[in-house]
């Protein structure tokens, strides 16, 4: 659907994204990981058009190159600073955006009311803008790129200071909009929507992708194994050999097939009265592959 293809853009002395390439299937949420800075923006501007890439390509199948303004009119782009007016209501936003992509009379009302209803925001539609939550502009500035029902959607940090329950009702509705058969491109720093969210993610840093994959594949490939702690309800018996560390009844150990292990215990006679089970985490995989240090 979507084949981004040796892509790379200089912003003076730093370049921002280098030399990447993916595909993207139809009807999938692929999301862009990675910390502040590290390229996923760009990225996403240069696929929608926003930004001429200095090297590579974007293609989108049934639609063409983003640098073309046709091609960009079949695209949705929620960009991570909200592009919403202040002084307008969220209905008038939305028929300012939906005459903006060539709609008009009875197709483009439905659509605002659509969309309305999408965002939650019915109850407020004639309040301008400027007297919503940081909840409620980030429901509208998501809609807004949504009002002439495209199939392709990139959204792009959609959450960023929201409270919980908009991020709740926004994961809702991306997985409703999967769910009719949407491209979704989205970028994210947040491990619980990537894991949530995404069918495969690209791992992207200093401009690079570090790796891609479905999310177990990558818990697979970086997250290590999980950890096992618990305690025994005896000791074992001589000549029955434990796998980790015993303290007392406590045992710890790691293993990559943990109730596997277990199991092989308990038919040695090793019982558990408690038992906790710490598997590795899309959060561990992040850590692991763009280290540590504090990004400002």
């Amino acid at each position: 659907m979507i084949t981004v293809t040796n892509l790379t853009k200089r912003f003076g002395d730093l370049t921002a994204v280098d030399d990447i390439s993916f595909k993207i299937n139809k009807g999938e949420v692929f999301g862009l990981l990675g910390p502040n800075g590290a390229g996923k923006s760009t990225t996403i501007n240069m696929m929608v058009g926003i930004l001429k890439p200095d090297g590579g390509s974007v293609e989108l199948e049934g639609i063409g190159d983003p640098q073309n303004p046709a091609s960009r009119k079949q695209l949705g782009n929620s960009p991570q600073a909200l592009a919403i007016y202040d002084d307008l209501t969220a209905e008038e936003n939305l028929l300012f955006f939906g005459r903006l992509y060539g709609l008009s009379g009875k197709k483009l009302n439905e659509q605002v009311s659509w969309a309305l209803e999408l965002a939650g925001l019915n109850s407020r539609k004639d309040s301008r803008v400027k007297t919503y939550s940081g909840g409620m502009k980030r429901r509208l500035n998501l809609v807004c790129a949504l009002v002439h029902d495209p199939q392709v959607l990139f959204f792009d940090e959609p959450t960023v200071g929201v409270d919980p329950q908009s991020r709740n009702l926004i994961f809702d509705k991306i997985e409703q909009l999967r769910g009719s058969g949407r491209t979704i491109v989205y970028t994210t720093h947040y491990m619980e929507e990537a894991q949530r969210l995404c069918d495969r993610l690209a791992i992207i840093d200093h401009g690079k992708i570090l790796d891609l994959d479905t999310v177990s594949n990558l818990l697979d490939r970086h997250g290590g194994d999980a950890v096992v702690t618990g305690d025994l309800i005896e000791r074992p018996t001589a000549g029955v050999e434990l796998p980790g560390h015993l303290e007392g009844n406590s045992l710890r150990f790691e293993s990559k097939q943990p109730f596997d292990k277990v199991a092989e215990l308990n038919s040695k006679g090793v019982k558990f009265q408690n038992l906790h089970v710490e598997r590795p985490d899309l959060e561990s995989v992040f850590l692991k592959l763009t280290g540590r240090s504090l990004r400002d």
